[in-house]
């Protein structure tokens, strides 16, 4: 009986474990900006399209013991907190982060394996998932909506404030990331405020069956703000807003808008909504997620994102540079992936320049109360995972040099690598449209625009050999 109950045990753990830390499904961004969905089965990319940011996955992990998580946890959970914190009183100049699901946050050995790694090297700050791709939050917050919605239906982290001052003596910046307009949560409570599907009536849902939000629905913005406010009451150092754009994959004919009027550019409605959000929340740290092609582009990538917009009211803004999400061809690469540092480089370049030149033309928005001029610091998301090609220490330094290059020895060139493949690109005629009216430009001071960078590993393991130590 007692092998019969170890084995059990056994295969238990090794189940969690596979279910853990299985890769994301994807979505990937085509060359003329149109979006479709693709579940990533090998470790190659070979197709003419780009992926966006890898959403962690939905985790089994509430299994193991010390999860906060209610299905399966034997022993009771406290909830219990102490009292609100203080943000960070010397927060760093340059944040060097990593990425944490809220399962992993609500688990005490993950917690110490960070605090651990940040003493042993350069990391200083850890983004902690508040809402994620789900709608559920992470922890019980004051916002009455998230109860009544029930986004508090599958609490991962039991005591945040406790979270927040183990962190905080750990000195460790925490940025608290809230993902916006995918909330199959909110939709299933508030259908009118959802796409709509015309063919069924129903919820409209992408290719993952995840149901999205109407991007130019105040109330959403409403409610995604008052998490926020909860987060920097809390003693968050920042918050972060990702999935701030418009659904990209399903059937997208088949969408019906219950709030936009389907004339008005979608930049402007996600322009609105970063101009909410910064009257909103005031002088609190904010920082958004955005394509790494919105660095090169200057269309809205068919989803409302444009890099100018995020700069006017954010303190940092984080493209999503992962070299293995860029086109096969992109700037004459067949493989992308196999080529970190010149795929950065490249991204940052421009991005560098777009905010640049905005901050130093001094561009005023005389409706805003706070960062009425291009304010931004950049700090990209990085790739600390084996997509495209094996992502080890050389792999992940190679991406860390490329943005040093740039953002800190202001290392700018404009040009397509010279070593770069001389095949068909579709990624270069978007790359040169990305440069209209920079050619020739002289960068100013390219540090003050640099705001680190931030890993992202959806397991959330990261190599160590890439850091460097304390």
């Amino acid at each position: 009986m007692k092998s019969v109950l170890l084995c059990g045990l056994i295969i238990a753990v090794l189940v969690a474990a596979i279910f853990l830390f299985l890769p994301p499904r994807e979505e990937i961004i085509a060359g003329n900006g149109a979006i479709a969905d693709l579940a990533v089965a090998t470790s190659t990319v070979a197709s003419s399209t780009m992926l966006s940011v890898p959403e962690a996955p939905a985790s089994s992990s509430r299994v193991i013991s010390g999860y906060a998580g209610n299905a399966t946890n034997s022993a009771p959970v406290s909830f219990s907190d102490i009292g609100l914190q203080q943000p960070l009183p010397n927060p760093p100049a340059v944040m060097k982060g990593v990425y944490l699901t809220g399962w992993s946050a609500g688990y005490a050995p993950k917690v110490k394996y960070i605090i651990d790694l940040a003493g042993r090297t350069e990391i200083n700050a850890v983004v902690v998932d508040i809402k994620d791709y789900s709608g559920y939050v992470s922890y019980r917050t004051t916002v009455a909506a998230a109860k009544e919605n029930g986004a508090e239906g599958d609490i991962k982290i039991a005591q945040p404030n406790a979270l927040l001052k183990k962190l905080h003596d750990a000195g460790i910046y925490v940025i608290g990331r809230i993902t916006v307009f995918q909330d199959p949560i909110l939709a299933k409570v508030h259908p009118e405020w959802a796409l709509q599907n015309s063919s069924t009536g129903k919820i409209w849902t992408d290719n993952k069956g995840l149901a999205w939000m109407d991007a130019a629905a105040e109330p959403v913005w409403a409610y995604n703000a008052a998490i926020a406010k909860d987060a920097i009451a809390r003693g968050f150092d920042e918050v972060q807003f990702d999935y701030i754009r418009f659904a990209s994959d399903g059937n997208m004919a088949n969408i019906v808008y219950p709030y936009w009027d389907e004339k008005t550019p979608r930049h402007k409605i996600i322009a609105k909504f970063f101009k909410y959000l910064r009257d909103n929340l005031g002088a609190a740290k904010l920082s958004a997620d955005l394509f790494g092609l919105s660095t090169v582009n200057v269309d809205d990538l068919g989803i409302g994102q444009v890099i100018e917009d995020a700069y006017k009211y954010f303190d940092y803004v984080s493209p999503m540079v992962y070299p293995s999400h860029y086109a096969a061809g992109f700037i004459g690469y067949s493989n992308p992936a196999s080529h970190p540092y010149e795929v950065i480089k490249y991204s940052l370049e421009r991005g560098l320049v777009r905010v640049a030149k905005g901050y130093e033309q001094t561009v005023a928005d005389s409706t805003s109360t706070v960062h009425a001029q291009y304010a931004s610091k950049l700090r990209p998301w990085l790739q600390d995972f084996d997509l495209g090609a094996t992502y080890d220490a050389a792999m992940v330094k190679k991406e860390m040099q490329a943005v040093e290059d740039v953002l800190v020895r202001g290392s700018i060139s404009l040009t397509v690598p010279a070593n770069a493949s001389s095949m068909a690109s579709t990624g270069s005629p978007q790359a040169a449209s990305g440069t209209a009216g920079i050619a020739g430009y002289t960068l100013p001071n390219a540090e003050q625009y640099y705001g680190g960078w931030l890993l992202w590993d959806p397991a959330n393991i990261y190599t160590e050999g890439a850091l460097e130590k304390k």
